[in-house]
């Protein structure tokens, strides 16, 4: 597993790069079909390449993705490094270090012929090109498991925010800074009261953040700014709460009299309740027993992933199955490999229980 994850991390994927993902993608299914002995039907939406082998009779769906957030050349400034029981390098740990471990355990898997497998290309980005290809599968699945990593602890992931994304739009009106100000409609101004007004949004009893991000205005430095824009961040722990900032951020109002403010974006994805994860912790616990291993506990988590979707849509999904490590959009990610054989047993051996019986 530590060779064929220096391979994987190696052949970097960055979100965006058709053509890295795409040899990513041959990677990967090269080793699929030899370990489950069905070819990978390779779907490639708006250039982004994904691969599904399904399942007829679908009891369990293993969901990941291979895209990463580091771009390409990362690699060769950082490359894989194995320091003790530590790996390290530019996906090592979001995610391809559960890949990895999907891949073995399918190979240790009594009955792969009910089990399905998706492996995305740009979970990094949203999910867009994916997301119904993602729903699609999970609708026809008893249960779906998902290979991103633990937390640092190793604990299985039951909970996540949900989130949203937008960008605020100020028109204002061009002038020179100097000559008239006056008749200029200040578009940084604007972008600064709407900055006070989205952050206001947040709710700390709730635990939703309203985070402005990425900012920007104005072309030179003495004309007064006729355009400007914000990216706004919202993560929460319900449903109600994203809709809740949702309906307050398209009620913005420009502040200055002649401005207009548009707003795109909207809900990404909504939360991943404990209520479709628990049933299967409970099971992964038993299954821990039996093989010998510690059982994980359940975490709830800020972050959304893959199984913010499935669990959307009511299918019982369980996240945090991939490698136990940390630091993950970070020079400090990092997995644990000498509990990487541990956890892969755990998984294939939650995927029998699964396939042989009810949850």
């Amino acid at each position: 597993m530590t060779r064929r994850l220096d391979e994987l991390v190696s052949c970097e994927s960055p979100s965006g790069s058709p053509s890295r993902l795409t040899a990513c993608s041959e990677l990967l299914a090269g080793w699929g079909e030899r370990i489950l002995g069905r070819p990978a039907t390779r779907v490639v939406r708006d250039g982004v390449p994904h691969l599904l082998w399904p399942a007829k009779q679908q009891k369990v769906l293993l969901l990941g993705h291979f895209d990463t957030v580091w771009p390409a050349g990362t690699i060769a400034d950082w490359p894989f490094t194995v320091t003790g029981d530590r790996a390290t390098g530019p996906g090592v740990c979001d995610m391809k270090g559960g890949i990895v471990q999907m891949l073995a355990a399918l190979a240790l898997v009594t009955d792969p012929s009910q089990v399905g497998v998706l492996l995305t290309g740009d979970e990094e980005t949203g999910s867009v090109t994916s997301r119904g290809l993602i729903e699609r599968e999970a609708r026809r699945s008893g249960a779906v498991l998902v290979c991103e990593a633990s937390t640092p602890a190793g604990e299985l992931k039951v909970a996540r925010k949900g989130g949203a994304l937008y960008r605020l739009v100020i028109h204002g009106r061009a002038a020179h800074a100097g000559v008239e100000p006056h008749r200029g409609v200040n578009a940084t101004i604007e972008v600064a009261s709407q900055v006070l007004a989205v952050q206001a949004l947040a709710s700390t009893p709730d635990g939703t953040s309203v985070t402005p991000t990425l900012l920007s205005g104005g072309t030179t430095t003495n004309t007064v700014p006729e355009a400007a824009t914000v990216c706004v961040d919202v993560r929460s722990w319900t449903g109600s709460e994203l809709d809740r900032v949702d309906r307050r951020m398209r009620a913005l109002a420009p502040l200055l009299e002649e401005a207009r403010l548009t707003v795109e974006g909207g809900v990404n994805r909504y939360p991943l309740t404990p209520e479709v994860a628990l049933p299967l912790l409970r099971l992964t616990t038993l299954v821990a027993a039996d093989i010998g291993v510690p059982p994980p506990a359940g975490a709830s988590v800020s972050g959304a992933s893959d199984a913010n979707f499935t669990g959307a849509l009511g299918v019982p999904t369980l996240d945090g199955l991939g490698a136990v490590g940390g630091g993950a959009h970070a020079r400090t990610e990092y997995v644990e490999v000498a509990r990487m054989p541990e956890r892969t047993a755990l998984l294939a051996a939650l995927i029998d229980r699964i396939v042989s019986g009810p949850i």
